[in-house]
């Protein structure tokens, strides 16, 4: 019995040995097999991860990851690197982006996280004028759309001031909005608002304003006549001063970039009424002829002087025929009239001319100075047979 209990406690020793042997060994195996992987950081689309791995190359490394790379992605460093401890990986999957340039659209692949960052790995060149759309700062998504519109110069006028600007709008509309240029409900734009602006095109709008304007207005008198037969013929008498009027109209105004180019009358009302002016005119007959009787020349009554005297005629080169005092020489022919100046025989007097007779001062003219005379015949030949010659006259009243 002792022999039985011995041999079953030696082979119960003897298969706790080898238990214990083979726990050793795999311990010691899955020891060594840890202590050979190296620690890798690896960067994956901006998530951190670390990880162990007995992998020889980067390439290696992300195949383990179930990680296929691409041409187009991103993998720093390469993925033909040796993998070695505290090694840091950079892996960045490439997205499709549909990238549109001033209208034309093409695919590309790209591993930038924002728009920015993709303008600048794609090496598109957008100056600040350009309109990039969407905004810089945007993170990038697969298949996401990036529109670059160029900005190109052209001509603004506003109100008639002109300015160069840069714009990447694509109506008149737009361009405008883009500008901060408010349209007003009258204003014009002589290009339509959904046209297509393109370089070098001019954008004109014209500021129109409509305003009202009152002003006051003279108004002229009238000159009223009216006969009086106790005045001498050619006299003139003012019976009532005249007084010009003044009325009031508001008009419609319409003006463009500043100046009228329209005025329609709305109303008018009078504020002080005119006054017409009244004048009496002689119709009294001059007498053509006194007798001896009436006015005695050898009287000493009267001023005597001597005048230069010359004729003219109602026909003459730039003669109305008609006297100073209205005298109307081409109706009255036989009329003794002679012209004088007024300062040396006062206008109306009765004067007895030698060789001519009795006249009346009843016309003056621009060379008549002084003491000198001229004498009224309606016969050409008759003031040409008077001539220029010195008389002595008499200055009746």
């Amino acid at each position: 019995m002792k022999n039985l209990i011995s041999r079953l406690v030696g082979k119960k020793r003897i298969a706790v040995a080898i238990c214990t042997a083979i726990l050793v060994t795999t311990a010691l195996g899955i020891l060594i097999h840890k202590g050979t992987m190296h620690t890798v950081t690896i960067m994956l689309d901006g998530k951190k991860e670390v990880v162990r791995t007995h992998a020889a190359t980067v390439n290696d490394m992300l195949k383990d990851l179930e990680i296929t790379v691409q041409a187009a992605d991103y993998v720093h460093p390469s993925v033909d690197s040796e993998v070695a401890d505290d090694l840091e990986v950079v892996y960045k999957q490439a997205r499709k982006i549909v990238m549109v340039q001033d209208g034309e659209q093409e695919e590309v692949w790209s591993t930038a996280d924002t728009v920015e960052e993709f303008i600048k790995e794609q090496e598109l060149g957008v100056d600040e004028k350009d309109k990039v759309t969407p905004s810089k700062d945007t993170k990038l998504k697969a298949d996401m759309e990036v529109s670059i519109d160029r900005a190109f110069s052209l001509n603004l006028v506003v109100g008639g001031k002109e300015k160069q600007v840069w714009s990447t709008s694509t109506t008149v509309a737009d361009f405008l909005k883009q500008q901060g240029v408010k349209l007003n409900d009258l204003d014009r734009v002589e290009s339509g608002l959904v046209e297509k602006v393109e370089a070098k095109n001019t954008v004109n709008v014209i500021r129109i304003e409509k305003v009202t304007d009152v002003v006051e207005e003279p108004v002229d008198y009238a000159v009223i006549t009216k006969n009086d037969d106790s005045l001498l013929k050619g006299k003139e008498k003012i019976e009532k001063e005249g007084k010009k009027g003044i009325t009031s109209k508001e008009y419609e105004v319409i003006k463009e970039n500043g100046k009228e180019v329209k005025r329609k009358l709305l109303s008018e009302k009078v504020v002080n009424k005119k006054q017409d002016k009244v004048v009496a005119v002689g119709t009294k007959k001059l007498e053509t002829q006194e007798s001896p009787r009436a006015t005695n020349v050898n009287s000493t009554s009267g001023k005597e002087i001597y005048v230069s005297s010359t004729a003219y005629t109602a026909s003459c080169h730039g003669c109305s025929g008609v006297t100073s005092t209205g005298v109307d020489l081409k109706s009255n022919p036989n009329a003794k009239i002679i012209a004088v100046d007024p300062s040396v025989i006062p206008m109306g007097s009765k004067v007895y001319v030698e060789g001519y007779g009795y006249a009346t001062a009843a016309d003056k003219g621009g060379a008549i100075k002084g003491n000198r005379i001229d004498v009224f015949f309606s016969s050409k030949n008759d003031a040409y047979r008077w001539g220029v010659k010195k008389v002595k006259i008499r200055v009746l009243d």
